[in-house]
């Protein structure tokens, strides 16, 4: 029998006037999503933010429990009036594009927000 190896996943958050940014790095998976799941749910209860932006730009990998998760945030971030965007790449945009998900995110025009704040 394998060992399972466990991959970690680093998620970074920043923040500035225009709202916060949250970059993660690794790969979402049914290990790694319940992490991200309460990161993002902390930040959207504890914040009156008026924009969340999500960066998967160094997410190669994306399962199902991820999806799952970014649903959660977006029903979360509706009802704090708060706007979702999530900038996302290759294979995981793939994923969330045929799967419908895509849509129902902005992508972001300009996603600098201060490091300094």
């Amino acid at each position: 029998m394998k060992p399972k190896i466990m991959e970690s996943l680093s998620i970074d958050i920043s923040g500035g006037e225009a709202g916060a940014l949250l970059s993660v790095d690794g790969r979402i998976t049914i290990d790694s999503s319940p992490a991200l799941r309460d990161r993002l749910l902390d930040i959207l209860r504890h914040g009156s933010l008026a924009t969340l932006i999500i960066d998967f730009s160094r997410v190669p990998y994306i399962d199902t429990s991820g999806l799952a998760t970014l649903i959660e945030a977006l029903r979360m971030a509706r009802s704090n009036n708060t706007t979702l965007h999530l900038m996302v790449h290759d294979r995981p945009r793939y994923l969330l594009e045929v799967t419908g998900l895509l849509s129902f995110f902005t992508q972001p025009r300009d996603t600098t927000l201060s490091k300094d704040s």
